[in-house]
């Protein structure tokens, strides 16, 4: 006896054959039991009952989608900036203003849990009704440890209060605060000795991550934080070789990332290295978009080293305001050049890869009942369409 079956739907398992990844399935079904995945395949082949039956009317029933990079909790946004450039400010004028990054930590900073809380639930219930039933959020704004574990706390209570599983990334390492004593070389050892420690402790942290890059972190001290990680047992992330090739990508193979995410700059030897550490490169068409940016990840590379290619929006006030996976999808078609089954994948079966997930993103007996269900005639609609959004239903954990 099953919970609940799902009866009269069409199937993208993404757990097919090589040939043919995507795992279609015409006329199939999906049976829960306990929060997991009991059985899936042909309806024809279905044999029992639930306490519970749905017809799907023959929508398509997907993995539940996967946003595994953002930075959806912050104070504040930059509109402003954003019309200020348009009108032909520059970045060291609008900086110089007080603007740039530093402007979301200060509003960041002047925000209380509630009021960042607050902040963060539309833009999380957006993800979540195109289909998301995990996202990982980041802090990174804070840059002082109550703040950092401020995001974090914030981020572990969208997760209780809504029905989506909430992954988080300790960021300390995203900016060198401006008036921090002894500059990027002391503003790294706290980060080591004061961040990692108590993100790891309280366990508001899953995974570390750091921004390795000339206006950010070098490889060094990217190394120091990505130690500091492994002595906390906690896996790491990399934002890596975005604006220039310091072998970040290289660097996050070494320590075994889940990911590195950006590599807008990386090598073919950084991809490469990737590749064989298992890694994930996580892909941001948004930050290209928003940004105008002419670089290009190196698909083709990526393709040729085997390496798993992930999609996810980057939400944050700055460089990518992009509060919609499914435009994701399409984003990352046109302007990288994914085919559609390498962008589906990229947002459930890799985008779990990414995040050290291995009990999600294809519909398998065993893993958990998330699913997504939208009104299309196959998925390739979801990258096709530019705006609108075809999900009609979630399941979390079979509920």
């Amino acid at each position: 006896m099953f919970d609940r079956i799902w009866l009269n739907a069409k199937l993208a398992t993404m757990d097919g054959e090589a040939g043919s990844p995507l795992g279609l399935v015409e006329d199939g079904a999906v049976a829960a039991k306990d929060g997991r995945i009991a059985w899936v395949g042909s309806r024809a082949a279905l044999t029992g009952s639930a306490t519970e039956t749905t017809d799907c009317d023959g929508a398509w029933i997907l993995p539940g989608l996967i946003d595994c990079h953002t930075h959806l909790v912050f104070g504040g946004h930059r509109a402003a900036e954003f019309e200020q450039r348009l009108n032909g400010a520059t970045y060291e004028q609008i900086a110089r203003a007080g603007g740039g990054i530093f402007s979301t930590v200060r509003a960041t900073r002047a925000a209380t849990e509630g009021e960042l809380l607050d902040a963060a639930t539309p833009r999380l219930l957006g993800l979540m009704a195109e289909g998301v039933t995990t996202v990982e959020i980041k802090s990174g704004y804070g840059l002082t440890l109550a703040d950092e574990m401020k995001m974090l706390r914030v981020a572990r209570r969208l997760g209780a209060q809504h029905p989506v599983e909430v992954v988080t990334s300790l960021l300390a390492a995203h900016a060198v605060p401006p008036d921090w004593p002894g500059g990027a070389e002391a503003y790294t050892g706290f980060v080591v000795d004061e961040a990692v420690p108590a993100a790891a402790a309280s366990g508001l942290a899953d995974a570390v991550d750091a921004f390795c890059e000339g206006i950010a972190f070098s490889p060094a001290q990217t190394a120091r934080v990505f130690e500091a990680a492994r002595r906390a047992g906690l896996p790491v992330k990399l934002h890596a070789d975005q604006l220039s090739d310091l072998g970040s990508a290289a660097l996050a193979a070494r320590f075994g990332a889940l990911s590195a995410d950006h590599l807008e700059h990386a090598s073919a030897g950084g991809l490469q290295a990737m590749a064989a550490a298992g890694s994930v490169a996580v892909l941001l068409p948004g930050a290209t978009y928003f940004l105008r940016e002419i670089r290009l990840p190196d698909v083709p590379a990526m393709r040729a080293a085997g390496l798993r290619m992930a999609l996810s929006t980057d939400m944050n006030p700055g460089s990518s305001p992009a509060r919609s996976l499914l435009l994701m999808l399409n984003l990352g078609c046109t302007l990288f050049r994914l085919t559609v089954t390498e962008a589906l994948l990229g947002v459930t079966r890799h985008a779990a890869a990414a995040l050290g997930l291995t009990d999600r993103g294809v519909l398998r007996p065993g893993l958990r009942a998330d699913l997504s269900l939208f009104r299309v005639g196959h998925p390739a609609e979801l990258c096709y369409w530019i705006g609108g959004n075809p999900c009609i239903g979630r399941v979390v954990a079979g509920r």
